[in-house]
């Protein structure tokens, strides 16, 4: 089954970690209030429950070519339990299963330049910290 497709100019937020309904809460606040306009299109779905890059990359490989997703944000243990609320981003696409953490302050900004093609997944893995973080291109 492919995954769900993200809204007009927006990015897929996939919740892998059902541990704390009030984290989840946390999480779409904080995505929310870090931009002016909408930027995600939230899954909460029990089916994607600890579900890995890899198998999310396999069954994006497997859906027609019409209903895959090039990227895709996941909000997972780390992600809820984190202050800056870093989602774990996934390339599908042109290096299927590269990732890199992306807080809610930056997340507008990435979500943004990806769903318009203005940079590329890439571009914004290889400007991340030490930690495999993306913190703008003049912080990382």
């Amino acid at each position: 089954m492919p995954l769900p497709q993200p809204d007009d100019l927006t990015s897929l937020v996939l919740r892998t970690d059902f541990g704390s309904e009030g984290a989840w809460d946390a999480v779409r606040a904080a995505l929310d209030a870090a931009g002016e306009y909408p930027h995600a299109t939230y899954v909460s779905e029990p089916r994607f429950t600890d579900v890995g890059v890899q198998a999310l990359v396999d069954e994006e490989a497997a859906a027609d070519v019409d209903d895959q997703i090039v990227y895709v944000f996941l909000a997972d243990a780390a992600t809820m339990k984190d202050p800056g609320r870093p989602l774990l981003a996934v390339d599908l696409a042109d290096e299927p299963g590269r990732t890199f953490r992306v807080p809610a302050r930056w997340f507008p900004d990435v979500s943004t330049n990806l769903g318009i093609a203005n940079l590329d997944f890439a571009e914004f893995a290889d400007a991340t910290d030490a930690s495999g973080t993306f913190r703008g291109f003049d912080e990382g």
